[in-house]
């Protein structure tokens, strides 16, 4: 083959398979124990099998597991190893699979970690934001329509929205991974195999939830299952990128609410007196980086015929890459957070008197007024009253408003995503070791 059709077909592939050399390898040790059961293998190769692949693991581990362009991919790296050491024994794991099966059940396993400690780590960004939020639950500030001064707010109310925003992502994650918990082994090129394989015994070794039944389905489902992943991670970085854009508003010194760490600004090379939000500019502009792997994703399989097709290789790099991005932003909004300074004198400050027009107007229609006469006197007013901030966010009693957050029922919910995602990766591990243990 010409060098330079070689390099184009197999483009990024091999770097990207360096991350997929473990779960190549259990997914592997799987499968060779089902052909063992249905007899292709005898338990004497199989152990054999076995221990080369925990062998190559090791090497992994270690940097000396190294693809090369002339490796082109990892499934065919791992059988080279395995036929140089074990001859005919390493000839024999492919029967009853194709890469087809092979890359996608890598994939599944790759992205269910990566899910995991996504969620675990989203959920503890929303206990961090939870304590800012309890911190200041009646730290009166401004609130804004068209980003104009609209009503009284409260920095509890403004933090604990992105809390439950978040929480609405969590369960988005948990649908992703439960359409990406499912065993795709088994479904070869997309339509089978004559022998007697087991497909739920690899199903059960490998902890995935259930077996995907239809075998065409599953080459179908490449790019859906990752494209639906990277939908809810597109929400994560929306919710992180308007969250970002606050922070960066009210740093500002004409809002100066609340105060960024001088560790996540930068100076400017001009203007000595410059700090700079750089990091939450950047964190704002990687929802767009969210948003193309999406579009890759989602673009490369729209209108694409049944069956495999090598575009579908296409959206392997989209998919880890946007699991990366996500885990990252994660962890560096973590940082902002734990360090983030409230300035409450400044947010009580920017509470003024126009703010409280609406809520002078309800008082008045309480007391009998029609809403649009009470509208017009308070306007005609100049809104000469006096008013206490504090004592009106914390007066606003009904359900989600300023003085009563529900911040108790918030802290219920993230211990449970707590609970529920440590159980998850306690039993994914597991499995993955067990399977080494066979």
């Amino acid at each position: 083959m010409d060098k330079r059709i070689e390099r184009f077909n197999v483009g990024r592939d091999t770097k990207l398979d360096q991350h997929l050399v473990q779960f190549d390898c259990i997914a592997s040790i799987a499968h060779a124990k089902m052909l063992q059961k249905i007899g292709v293998l005898s338990g004497a190769e199989f152990k054999r099998l076995q221990k080369q692949l925990a062998a190559i693991i090791e090497l992994d581990k270690k940097d000396r597991f190294e693809l090369q362009r002339e490796d082109e991919d990892v499934h065919t790296k791992i059988e080279n190893f395995l036929t140089e050491k074990l001859g005919d024994s390493g000839k024999k794991i492919h029967t009853c699979r194709s890469r087809n099966d092979q890359v996608l059940v890598d994939l599944r396993l790759y992205s269910k970690r990566q899910l995991l400690l996504i969620i675990r780590d989203l959920a503890q960004l929303c206990s961090n934001l939870l304590k800012l939020a309890e911190r200041n639950e009646f730290v009166a500030m401004p609130g804004y329509t068209h980003t104009r001064p609209a009503m009284p707010s409260s920095v509890g109310l403004w933090i604990a929205s992105f809390v439950e925003s978040l929480l609405d992502d969590l369960q988005l994650l948990w649908c992703a991974f439960d359409l990406n918990d499912q065993n795709p082994l088994g479904s070869a090129a997309g339509y089978g195999v004559p022998l007697p394989i087991d497909r739920a015994l690899t199903t059960k070794l490998l902890g995935f939830g259930k077996v995907q039944n239809n075998v065409l389905y599953v080459q179908t489902s490449r790019g859906k299952i990752e494209s639906v992943i990277l939908g809810a991670l597109l929400q994560v970085s929306v919710d992180l990128g308007r969250l970002a854009s606050d922070l960066i508003l009210f740093s500002s010194p004409e809002f100066n609410f609340v105060s960024l760490p001088e560790q996540f600004c930068t100076g400017s090379s001009i203007m000595p007196q410059k700090k700079n939000p750089d990091v939450l500019e950047l964190m704002r502009g990687k929802t767009a980086a969210m948003l193309a792997y999406f579009i890759q994703t989602i673009d490369t399989i729209k209108s694409m015929y049944s069956g495999y097709h090598r575009d579908l290789q296409l959206t392997k790099e989209p998919l880890m890459n946007g699991l990366h991005l996500a885990r990252e932003c994660i962890d560096i909004f973590s940082l902002v957070i734990e360090k983030l300074q409230v300035n409450k004198s400044a947010a009580i400050k920017g509470c003024s008197r126009e703010l409280f027009a609406a809520d002078k107007a309800l008082e008045l229609a309480q007391r009998g007024l029609p809403f649009r006469d009470a509208y017009k006197v308070i306007a005609e007013s100049k809104f000469d009253f006096v008013v206490d901030a504090v004592k009106n966010i914390k007066g606003k009693r009904h359900l989600g408003a300023t003085g009563n957050l529900g911040l108790h029922n918030l802290r219920q919910r993230i211990a449970e995503q707590k609970r529920k995602v440590q159980k998850e990766k306690n039993a994914f591990e597991k499995k993955m070791g067990a399977v080494l243990r066979l």
